[in-house]
């Protein structure tokens, strides 16, 4: 990154101290004051572009602005205005000297957790203010420093830019629907006839010719981690499993190259619906918390990446929707998912009310109504009561096109821990009691001390959570003690 700051800094150093500060609007000042600036926009639009795993869009133009004034904006895949707190980089970065640009650059890319190794797509255009040409050729030695590939489209119109920057990402409106043979196949049919073009549903196992529940379905899908029987899994196809009420919903598709099964379950959908929604109400400007409620069954890596890399709170509860949903109640926005695929989203209080107030507030920005616009159309679209797999399947869709993702988009945000699920069968189930969020055992005495010793030996092992040898071990230990004859630790 030293490397990079000092190509950006040698050929377009920052000459003025004017402050500059990046708005709805983007950057606007005089076409002189702004080379440095969008010389840096250009790797900050690179950083922007890792993260998001899409293209993004940036615009040389000063809009309305006399000819001497021109600026600069960003456009977030799928044509949306850069978030909130994306401003802030912009602003913090435009303004640093060229001595703190390397310690900027490094600050965002810890902040956002980004990978420099993924890859990065920025398109852009200009006006026809006499500055623009000059300030493309900045913006694209910003891009060319990082290392990234660019498409310069010229001359273009800010629509025409926000359009086809929303026509680059790889979102795929056709999914296939494994309906487990139950009552949810007659229903997403019908669902399918209302959405037209948006969304084409092709629906497999839809009871016509096949059991309830065999050898199909969220469950079976998840937990033998392959296709259900009557669908042929095929490179590029994006599915989806309903269990037989359709209240559960898990995704899968197969890896690129590899032919490898990629299952997409609860925990995956969590960490869309959380990072998405997060933004969404930073955008409002709104102060609510958002938080995603998980049970003991959650896979690691999934807990890590929601409170480490998307910075939402999240709490583990015992199994059941019950525990989950009770708990989902104290945030004001709860998200719940239990790894098989059953959850939901709920959000508690005056905070729609809230959020409804800001959305024809004419005092606050026009972005902060319109990403509140964008939330209450989610609010709409999710069955807050309970887990509903169709309600899911559209809000999982809504989140896929407006990032711009196709499925391995989605899974490459976290790599799984890898897990077994075991069951030990004991003569008294009930001699083995635990902690409330079912995380830790109190009983029988010394049972807890030695999962703790056997996962000590494995890296991120917990005891739910890793291949076939610790499972077996742990599996031995608990059979053990729980007939009374395990040695204590």
């Amino acid at each position: 990154m030293e490397e990079v700051c000092k190509q950006i800094s040698a050929k377009y150093p920052r000459t003025s101290d004017k402050f500059i500060q990046y708005g709805t609007a983007g950057f606007r000042t005089k076409g002189v004051d702004l080379p440095h600036v969008i010389c840096r926009m250009g790797a900050l639009a690179v950083l922007r572009s890792k993260l998001k795993k899409a293209s993004i869009g940036v615009m040389i133009t000063a809009s309305h602005n006399p000819e001497e004034d021109n600026g600069v904006k960003l456009v977030d895949p799928m044509g949306e205005m850069l978030e909130l707190a994306w401003e802030k980089h912009a602003t913090t970065l435009a303004n640093v000297s060229d001595f703190q640009l390397v310690e900027m650059v490094s600050s965002i890319v810890q902040q956002e957790n980004i990978d420099l190794s993924a890859e990065a797509s920025v398109i852009f255009a200009r006006d026809t203010r006499s500055s623009s040409v000059e300030l493309s050729q900045a913006l694209q030695h910003g891009i060319a420093a990082m290392k990234a590939d660019f498409c310069d489209f010229g001359l273009l119109t800010t629509p025409q830019l926000h359009y086809m920057l929303s026509d680059t990402g790889k979102y795929s409106s056709e999914v296939y629907i494994d309906a487990a043979n139950g009552v949810g196949a007659g229903k997403v049919l019908e669902l399918a006839k209302h959405l037209g073009e948006s969304l084409t549903i092709n629906v497999l196992n839809d009871g016509t010719n096949g059991k309830l529940n065999h050898k199909c379905g969220a469950d079976y899908v998840k937990i033998n981690q392959c296709a259900p029987d009557g669908l042929t899994l095929k490179e590029g196809m994006k599915c989806a499993s309903f269990d037989g009420d359709a209240d559960r919903i898990v995704y899968f598709f197969q890896g690129a190259g590899d032919g490898k099964f990629c299952l997409m379950d609860g925990d995956k959908i969590a960490t869309l619906v959380g990072g998405y929604l997060k933004s969404l109400v930073a955008q409002t400007g709104l102060s609510l918390d958002v938080g995603v409620v998980q049970t003991a069954y959650a896979n690691g890596s999934s807990t890590k990446y929601i409170s480490q890399t998307l910075k939402v709170p999240v709490v583990c509860v015992a199994t059941g929707v019950k525990h989950l949903h009770h708990r989902a109640l104290q945030f004001d926005i709860g998200v719940y998912f239990e790894a098989n695929g059953h959850g939901t989203v709920i959000f508690n209080g005056d905070t729609e009310a809230r959020i409804q107030q800001t959305s024809t507030d004419a005092s606050v920005a026009e972005a902060q109504r319109e990403a509140s616009g964008q939330l209450l159309t989610v609010i709409d679209l999710i069955n807050q009561t309970v887990g509903d797999a169709m309600s899911d399947l559209l809000l999982a869709e809504l989140i896929l096109c407006s990032q711009g993702w196709d499925m391995a988009a989605w899974r490459d945000c976290y790599t799984d821990l890898p897990n077994r699920q075991v069951k030990v069968k004991v003569k008294d189930r009930n001699v083995i009691k635990t902690t409330a969020d079912e995380t830790q055992a109190l009983s029988p005495e010394g049972l807890q001390a030695g999962i703790d010793n056997l996962v000590a030996k494995y890296c991120s092992g917990r005891s739910f959570e890793n291949a076939d040898n610790l499972a077996l071990q742990v599996c031995q230990l608990v059979y053990d003690m729980a007939a009374g004859i395990g040695e204590r630790p």
